[in-house]
């Protein structure tokens, strides 16, 4: 029997030992345990009620164009309950107004100039049709690029609200060559940016029909936080032991094996077992490798995090008798304090329809180093949403029936230049042990699912018998 325990029951570790589970046949008999210190799975993905309507309070989309999160909810049963946003356009906030959303943009990079104006004035487009083409060496800033190319208006107006929007960072902080690769080739081999925003913008409308787009994000009817609880259910069902509220404290190497260390310091117990997939935030898997990995811990701890607050907001009223669009963008020049709206019930059709005279709606608040901004009570936040809200549509809305702060300290991990340096000192070969997560390969849903079972294929790898090799399977299983 060999024994494999993954620490952490987010998306990523959960991926991961659905993984491990899904090829039997590899290695023999597996042994899997998922650890989780939180007393339930799910990470960032989170439902709650709020005003009668249960929805998310974390994550609630996820790329649909990129299979690997699609994939995982129709493997353990959910492929009838995926759905997609209704065709309701966004807006960006500039000048005090809103804005359409461009079309055919490439993370806020337009592969049309003429799209943009309004949006931005004549004299920051014309700057932006002049494009300043010089080759780029080694890793920048999207927003130093994009200044340098286009000017700092189009950074501030369209890729600024788009890359907090993913990463709820700065843009002339986060790494090109991570965030927006293929900008980043572009930078390199000296071509222009609106031209690789134009040949993305065609290469996406390829894979539609005319009449009916491929959708670009995907979500669960109930809600994307239904998916943990999904996976958890077809986890058991093969085996699985799912442990809540039970924190790893060390990992140390005894031989041949590995010993995880749980429990309080007056009544430790040892988990014995021959691999470790760690998929918990950077801060946490350095402390664990701090004795047997002290150079991947060293990188690890240099992953910086931003904290944001998510403020839900129940209102008594159908949907389009209240707000227009699915929501808006805030770019960080704008006097709010939110950085994003999303209309849920505008956007969703399922939760119009599941609550057809009740209308909900959510703002963000907090980027990278602004932590002071999170530090206003529950009430203030709402206060906060609500004015900024009313302030964008030019009207207060109505008192709300229900409103849910949920606040999510060190959410997201800081694609700063340099990261993939940082990265590849983490993954630096500790035998036996596996990292997957947000902090590595990206922090959307599909690529926390690919990295987990990533770090489970590794896993399977290692314990093969001398020789074999893990039979590549059908299907999304291939597709990492």
């Amino acid at each position: 029997m060999r024994r494999v325990a993954v620490v952490g029951g987010g998306i990523s570790g959960l991926a991961a030992a659905w993984e491990l589970v899904s090829h039997p046949d590899a290695v023999g008999s597996l042994e899997v345990t998922v650890f989780d210190a939180a007393p339930a799975v799910g990470g960032k993905l989170a439902l709650a009620t709020v005003g009668g309507v249960t929805l998310d309070v974390g994550a609630e989309s996820m790329l649909a164009r990129r299979p690997e999160g699609v994939a995982l909810a129709t493997e353990v049963g959910a492929g009838d309950r995926i759905t997609h946003p209704a065709r309701v356009s966004a807006s960006i906030v500039s000048g005090g107004r809103r804005w359409p959303m461009p079309s055919g943009t490439l993370m806020g990079v337009p592969s049309e100039i003429d799209r943009v104006r309004g949006l931005l004035t004549d004299e920051e487009a014309d700057r932006a049709a002049a494009e300043r083409i010089s080759p780029v060496h080694g890793d920048v800033s999207v927003g130093d690029l994009v200044d340098a190319r286009l000017g700092r208006a189009v950074t501030d107006k369209l890729v600024e609200p788009l890359l907090a929007g993913v990463y709820a960072g700065h843009s002339r902080e986060i790494s090109a060559e991570l965030a927006v690769p293929a900008l980043a080739a572009a930078a390199r081999e000296g071509r222009s940016l609106v031209a690789t925003a134009r040949v993305a913008a065609k290469a996406a409308s390829a894979t539609a029909t005319t009449d009916t787009p491929a959708p670009v994000f995907a979500s669960l009817v109930g809600g994307l936080g239904t998916l943990p609880g999904l996976v958890v259910d077809a986890l058991r069902a093969k085996g699985v032991e799912v442990r809540t509220s039970t924190t790893v404290r060390r990992l140390t190497r005894r031989g041949d094996e590995l010993v995880l260390v749980t429990g309080p310091t007056t009544d430790e117990v040892d988990h014995v077992v021959d691999a470790v997939v760690l998929a918990t935030p950077a801060a946490a898997t350095s402390r664990l490798l701090r004795k047997e990995a002290p150079g991947a811990a060293t990188a690890l701890a240099g992953i910086r995090y931003a904290s944001l607050a998510l403020v839900t907001l129940a209102l008594e009223g159908k949907p389009t008798d209240l707000l227009e669009g699915s929501g808006f963008l805030v770019p960080p020049t704008e006097p709010l304090t939110i950085k994003a709206s999303t209309f849920s019930s505008v956007k969703w059709p399922w939760l119009a329809q599941a609550h057809p005279g009740r209308t909900v709606l959510r703002a963000s608040v907090g980027r990278a180093r602004e932590e002071h901004v999170l530090q206003r009570s529950d009430a203030e936040l709402v206060d906060v949403a609500l004015g900024d809200i009313a302030t964008v549509l030019g009207r207060r809305l109505p008192e709300p029936v229900d409103v849910h702060v949920q606040r999510w300290g060190g959410a997201l991990p800081q694609y700063e230049v340099g990261h993939r340096q940082r990265v590849e000192v983490a993954r630096a070969p500790l035998p036996g042990v596996h990292v997957c997560g947000a902090a590595y390969d990206g922090v959307g849903i599909p690529a926390c699912v690919a990295s987990g079972r990533a770090a489970a294929r590794a896993v399977l790898e290692q314990l093969a018998a001398p020789g074999e090799a893990v039979r590549e399977q059908p299907g999304p299983l291939g597709m990492m």
